[in-house]
Parts: structure tokens; sequence; C-alpha cells
């Protein structure tokens, strides 16, 4: 049971764009933080960047910051991630996640609840 399902990924070269999705199955995220997450071959699965579920503040990894966007279309329940100028090195599965319930704003990867089931991201250079 996927509770998250994310889309959007592919191949592209270096210096491209892509825009991830994650919309919500079987159940309502309206009112949670969300995190997107990536997993690299022979790597730990590391944070990318996070939304909150009040006011959508934006927090990102130092490695993506000023190229990663994510936002919110809560009619929708989906959150984005808008990928800009992408690098060899943002070859991943990119997951999206939620806490375990709404009205909570979590930091620690361990903390996130709900996850989905991931969609590849490869940059060829």
């Amino acid at each position: 049971q996927v509770a998250l399902v994310e889309s959007g990924g592919g191949l592209v070269q270096a210096g491209a764009s892509l825009t991830l999705s994650c919309t919500a199955s079987e159940r309502t995220f309206r009112q949670y933080a969300r995190g997107w997450f990536r997993q690299a071959p022979g790597k730990e699965r590391e944070f990318v960047g996070r939304i909150t579920w009040n006011i959508g503040s934006t927090y990102y990894a130092d490695s993506v910051k000023g190229r990663f966007t994510i936002s919110r279309d809560t009619a929708k329940d989906t959150v984005y991630l808008q990928m800009n100028n992408l690098k060899p090195e943002d070859t991943a599965v990119y997951y999206c996640a939620a806490p375990p319930g709404p009205y909570m704003n979590v930091v620690d990867q361990k903390q996130y609840a709900y996850w989905g089931q991931g969609t590849q991201v490869t940059v060829s250079s």
C-alpha cells in the first residue's frame, strides 16, 4: 500500500530541467508537511528539501540550493520538486515522504512515516 506516488522522472542531459510530482494516493495529505529525498546507487538516501505544512516554508540541502524549488498545490494535494540546471551527480531515485500525522513539521528522515515508491532521475553529461 503506497500512500504517495511520485512521477516525472526521466533521462535528461546536464543543464536540463525536470519537475517531479508527489501525489496523494488513497488518502489526503493536504495538511501534511512533505519532504523530498534521493538515493544514488551505492549511497544512502539523503535529504533534498522539504516544505512545511502550515505556511509552506521551504528548506533545501546545500547541494541543490538555488537549483531546486519545492511548491505545493493544496487543491490537487500535490507537491512538486522543480529541478533546474541538473547535474550528473543529481542522478538518483527520488522519493517524497510525509510525517505520521498532519500539522507536523519534521526534519529527521527517520521521522517520516509515509513514502512513495520513488522515481528515477538520470542526468547524462
